[in-house]
């Protein structure tokens, strides 16, 4: 129920909002189309569906055919026949295995159980994907939001430079002034020029993560209600977290495992029909014989193992490791979720702290920049109070939108961590959504020996602008050119996004200089 009320809650939230800009939901339904990992783990789910197919092959008929076209060199003594042929021969085997010691039942329990497992793997890309693409969205309007502070701190601190010099002029100040006016300015430069190298790489990012470089972005929309306690959160996690349930169930597999090796020290039971055909193609048989004939056969055959040379026994005990291993790794992987889900919900409620008291201390700082203004314009401040006063006004903002980016990114990892990230929980309806189940009921129960799928053509596309391409590129697939128009796909619906938590909108200078 609790899973049900976060994730209706996060869906609503990502359906509303307010059009103009890239929202956060066009970034997670382009993340989802076309991020190369999250892809690339569906082809690898796609490889272990087909093992289920492999594993009950070995429990059906098998057959097999034989043609031979022979003729004799020579013949001497009692091997003369009267002729060399030519002779031909076919003959058709089936053979239908009727006990194996449970091998083949093992293997296609554990095989199923390992597409479990991968449906879960696969669950949990989604949502580390959609983390790194939130966390990517929200580090790209931070620093943007940094760079466009830096701008007006610039052009705060070259008008109080030129107002320096102006009163340095006229006799009402003096050359030190002039000259702690000059070095804050030249730090401001240096602040703004890191904060749009910070733009730039986040930039970067975005455009790796989203699959195209970020345009004018919107505000998030809001969390949903997360866990009061991180106890509770806790709870949520070890009952719904996609990386446990894939280690749970990789675990119940090996098991499984184990009892296939075992059946290698226990008998194998087969039925066969044969039927052969020989025609000497001479037509020159000695007299009394046939030239053509047939021959059919219907059997048992068993095949009892005595000794191995203690082979079986290794093969178990490897086998009783790696189930070993892996039950280590389950415990080890419990403790992880644990781990995530607390730190995101302390990270969270710390950022939530940090937010109001970044709040108050910008406001504090207004105050004292305002007061330390008008003190220095009748002497009783000094003009490096008045920049040491402009100077923390800039911290505490900076801290103010870092605070806020810090408080988005937890709650979406906390949300992550309890398994409510996927992308049937965001709600994304850009587009059918990948069926995890469709190639599975595809291929599990496939008979055909000659059906195959055509050559896989990439999901994921490319960020290689055309400026960008090397003459002899190593990788030569035609590029893809969506670049140009930072969009998503044609198939998205947009849905505009409501102001989020009150990050400070990116400045329109920065915005048309995507980082190609």
């Amino acid at each position: 129920m609790v899973r049900k009320l976060l994730t209706g809650s996060l869906i609503a939230a990502l359906m509303a909002g307010a059009a103009g800009a890239d929202t956060l939901r066009e970034a997670l339904v382009s993340a989802y189309q076309t991020n190369p990992t999250l892809t690339a783990q569906r082809q690898t789910l796609e490889a272990t569906d087909a093992t289920v197919a492999i594993a009950k092959a070995a429990g059906r008929p098998q057959v097999s055919g034989t043609v031979g076209l022979n003729r004799d060199i020579s013949q001497t003594g009692v091997l003369s026949t009267g002729g060399k042929g030519p002779s031909l021969t076919a003959g058709v085997t089936v053979s239908y295995p009727l006990f194996n010691g449970g091998r083949v039942r093992n293997e296609v329990r554990a095989a199923e159980t390992r597409v479990e497992a991968g449906r879960a793997t696969l669950s949990a890309v989604e949502g580390d994907v959609f983390t790194n693409a939130v966390s990517a969205y929200m580090d790209v309007i931070r620093d943007r939001a940094i760079v466009e502070l830096n701008q007006n701190n610039v052009k705060v601190l070259q008008t109080n430079l030129d107002a320096t010099r102006d009163r340095y002029q006229i006799g009402d100040l003096t050359r030190t002034d002039v000259a702690q006016s000059e070095a804050r300015l030249q730090l401001g430069f240096a602040q703004l020029a890191t904060a749009q190298g910070n733009a730039a790489a986040s930039e970067a990012t975005y455009r790796q993560v989203i699959g195209h470089p970020p345009g004018d972005l919107a505000l998030p929309p809001p969390l949903p209600p997360l866990p009061a306690t991180a106890d509770e959160a806790v709870r949520i996690a070890l009952a719904d977290n996609p990386d446990l349930v894939a280690i749970n169930r990789q675990e119940i597999a090996a098991g499984y495992d184990v009892n296939v090796v075992k059946a290698s020290r226990l008998p194998t039971l087969s039925a066969q029909a044969n039927g052969s055909y020989a025609a000497n193609l001479a037509g020159n048989a000695p007299a009394g014989f046939p030239n053509t004939g047939t021959q059919t056969s219907v059997g048992l055959g068993a095949s009892i193992p005595i000794f191995q040379g203690g082979l079986p026994a290794a093969r178990i005990r490897q086998a009783q490791a790696q189930q070993g291993q892996l039950r280590e790794q389950v415990v080890g992987t419990e403790r992880a979720v644990v781990q995530q889900t607390r730190a995101a919900f302390f990270n969270y409620e710390a950022a939530q702290q940090a937010i109001q008291a970044q709040t108050v201390a910008v406001q504090a700082n207004e105050l004292a920049l305002e007061g330390n203004r008008a003190e220095q314009s009748v002497g009783t401040r000094t003009i490096i109070e008045v920049l040491n006063a402009e100077q923390d006004l800039l911290n505490s903002q900076v801290a103010l939108v870092t605070a806020k980016r810090n408080a988005y990114v937890a709650g979406f990892q906390l949300l992550n961590a309890m398994g409510q990230a996927q992308a049937q929980d965001l709600g994304l309806d850009g587009g059918p959504l990948y069926d995890p189940l469709g190639n599975y009921r595809r291929v599990a129960n496939n008979w055909n020996d000659w059906v195959t799928d055509p050559a896989h053509v990439p999901g994921a596309t490319r960020t290689v602008s055309p400026q960008e391409m090397p003459a002899n590129p190593v990788v030569v697939p035609q590029i893809i050119p969506a670049l140009d128009n930072p969009a998503p796909p044609a198939s998205t619906v947009v849905t505009p996004v409501p102001t989020g938590p009150g990050i400070p909108p990116p400045p329109a200078s920065t915005s048309s200089q995507p980082g190609h």
